[in-house]
C-alpha cells in the first residue's frame, strides 16, 4: 500500500505519514517534493539521526528528524520527481496504512449513539487512529474528512453476488463510495464481505474470490491500488481446530475456496484478517476454559509440545493458530491482522463472563499488551495489530443480549467502563463523592475539615445533653 497523503491549500507539496516496514514494496506516485515517514522502533534512538542522510535507491534522502513520536521517529524526506519504489538492503520498503497497533469497529446498527461528527471527537480524545465500519455512509466520510483517521470501508455480503459477476458493479461501487471521498477521507480499505467462509452460505462462498477480484481490478483501473488495501475477514469457524495453536488448519469444505484467496492476496500483499474472541471460547465452555487465560490475568498457561511454545493468554493463542493455518496451507509468508476481538460487558444467563469487570480487565489488559508493541510467541518479531469490537453498545442488533453490549461507550457517548479512555459525557463513576486527593487538588481540604470539626463538636454537644 502506498503513504496516505494529503495536498495542501498551494497544492505544491504533499504531506506524507505512514509506517515503514521491510518487507513488501510500495511505488510513490509523484511527484512530491517532500513527505514525513514515521519509522517505527524499540530503541531510543531514531534509526536515522538528525546529522545523518540516508539515500535509499538513490532516489530519497531522509534529511531531519522532524519530532520524536511514542516509539519512533517522523523524519522529513525530500524526493525527485520521479519517485521509484524505496529500496532498503532487505528489499523493498512496504508502507502499512495501519497506524500503530489499535484500532476500533465502528458499528451502527441503533438508533440512539452519537452523530459521525461526535465520534470523530471521540476517537480523536482516545487517539484511536484506525477504524473500520461496515458499509460505506456518506455521512460518515464526510465526517471522517481532514480527521487524519485511517478507515476501512465493507462491502456488505448482499452485494457480493453481482459484483462477483459483473466487474462495472464494482466499478459504479468505488465510484460512489470511495473516490469521492479521496483524498480528504482516509480510506485506506474496502473490507469484501464479512465471515463469508466457514458460515453457512455455500452460495456466498463461491462467489467472494470473483468479488474481491473486480473490486480489486476497480481500483487497479481508478490508480487506487496503491492506496486502498482489498481484503476480506474471516471467523473463527473456518478452522477444522485451534488446540493446541500449531494443531490448527483450515476445515477440508473451506479450503477449496480459501487456497485461491489466499493466493490472491499474497500477490497482492494484503494480510490474513481474522475475527479472535477468547470471549466466545471461553462462554461455549467456561467448565474447562480457565477465565483468567482468557482475560490476560495470571494463570498456568498451556504449553505446544510441537513448538516448544507457552502461552499465557488465550488471545495469543488464537492469533498463532491463524498463523499456523497459513503455515500448513503453504502461506507462511502472509501476516495476521485480527479485525474483530472484544468482551461483552453484558450477557443472557446463558452466556458465562459476559459482565462489565470481565469486559472491561480484558479490553484494558489487551490495549496493555497492544502498546508494548510486541510480537506473538510464534511471531515474536510481528507486533499484533487490532480492531476492537466495538465503539459502542448497538442497541438494534439482534441476537444474544451479549451481541449489543460489545462496545467501550455507551449510546449516550459515555464510556461504558474504564480503560483509560474519556467519553464524550461524565460517566457514572465521575459522579460518584470526591476523593480526599480530588478535595486537597481543588484547595478545599481546609474548609471540608472545619466542616467536619464542626459537625463532631455538634454531635458532641448533642451526647452531652
Amino acid at each position: 500500500m502506498s503513504l496516505p497523503h494529503e495536498v495542501n491549500e498551494e497544492g505544491k507539496d504533499h504531506l506524507v505519514t505512514g509506517y515503514a516496514v521491510l518487507q513488501g514494496s510500495v511505488r510513490l506516485a509523484g511527484p512530491w517534493s517532500r513527505f514525513s515517514l514515521y519509522v517505527e522502533t524499540d530503541d531510543e534512538t531514531p534509526q536515522c539521526t538528525p546529522e545523518q542522510t540516508l539515500l535509499l535507491a538513490g532516489i530519497c534522502e531522509i534529511a531531519a528528524t522532524k519530532e520524536r513520536y511514542q516509539k519512533g521517529w517522523r523524519i522529513e524526506v525530500v524526493t525527485n520527481e520521479n519517485p521509484k519504489p524505496l529500496l532498503s538492503r532487505n528489499g523493498p520498503v512496504r508502507v502499512e496504512a495501519f497506524i500503530g497497533t489499535y484500532g476500533i469497529n465502528y458499528g451502527r446498527i441503533s438508533d440512539n449513539i452519537p452523530p459521525p461528527e461526535s465520534v470523530v471527537t471521540l476517537l480523536k480524545a482516545a487517539k484511536i487512529k484506525n477504524v473500520r465500519i461496515y458499509d460505506a455512509d456518506h455521512s460518515v466520510l464526510k465526517a471522517f474528512k481532514g480527521s487524519g483517521i485511517e478507515i476501512v470501508v465493507g462491502i456488505g455480503n448482499e452485494f457480493l453476488k453481482d459484483i462477483s459477476v459483473n466487474e462495472d458493479r464494482a466499478m459504479d461501487w468505488i465510484k460512489e463510495n470511495v473516490e469521492p471521498f479521496l483524498p480528504g477521507t482516509r480510506i485506506r480499505g474496502i473490507a469484501v464481505g464479512n465471515e463469508i467462509l466457514g458460515g453457512d452460505d455455500q452460495e456466498l462462498a463461491e462467489v467472494l474470490l470473483g468479488a474481491v477480484k473486480n473490486v480489486y481490478s476497480a481500483i487497479d483501473k481508478l490508480k487506487l491500488k496503491d492506496t486502498v488495501q482489498i481484503s476480506t475477514d474471516h471467523s473463527e469457524g473456518v478452522f477444522a481446530n485451534s488446540y493446541p495453536p500449531s494443531a490448527c488448519t483450515f476445515k477440508d469444505s473451506v479450503l477449496q475456496y480459501m487456497k485461491p484467496l489466499l493466493e490472491f492476496f499474497s500477490q497482492t500483499g494484503c494480510p490474513f484478517y481474522i475475527n479472535a474472541y477468547p470471549f466466545l471460547a471461553y462462554k461455549s465452555d467456561p467448565e474447562h476454559i480457565d477465565l483468567n487465560y482468557a482475560l490476560f490475568k495470571k494463570n498456568a498457561g498451556i504449553y505446544d509440545a510441537k513448538t516448544n511454545l507457552h502461552y499465557d493468554n488465550m488471545f495469543d493463542a488464537q492469533v498463532d493458530a491463524a498463523y499456523a493455518a497459513l503455515d500448513n496451507a503453504g502461506f507462511s509468508k502472509m501476516n495476521v491482522i485480527v479485525s474483530e476481538t472484544g468482551w461483552a460487558s453484558k450477557g443472557d444467563p446463558d452466556e458465562a463472563g459476559a459482565n462489565v469487570e470481565n469486559a472491561r480487565t480484558y479490553n484494558l489488559n489487551l490495549l496493555k499488551r497492544l502498546r508494548k508493541k510486541k510480537g506473538t510467541p510464534l511471531r515474536p518479531k510481528i507486533p499484533v495489530k487490532v480492531y476492537v469490537f466495538a465503539l459502542f453498545n448497538e442497541n438494534l442488533k439482534p441476537g444474544k443480549t451479549s451481541e449489543r453490549n460489545f462496545g467501550l461507550f455507551k449510546a449516550d457517548g459515555s464510556i461504558a467502563y474504564d480503560i483509560g479512555f474519556t467519553g464524550l459525557k461524565p460517566s457514572s463513576a465521575s459522579k460518584s463523592l470526591l476523593s480526599l486527593k480530588d478535595i486537597r487538588a481543588g484547595g478545599w481540604l481546609m474548609p471540608y475539615s472545619m466542616v467536619l470539626t464542626t459537625c463532631a463538636a455538634v454531635l458532641l454537644l448533642v451526647l452531652v445533653s
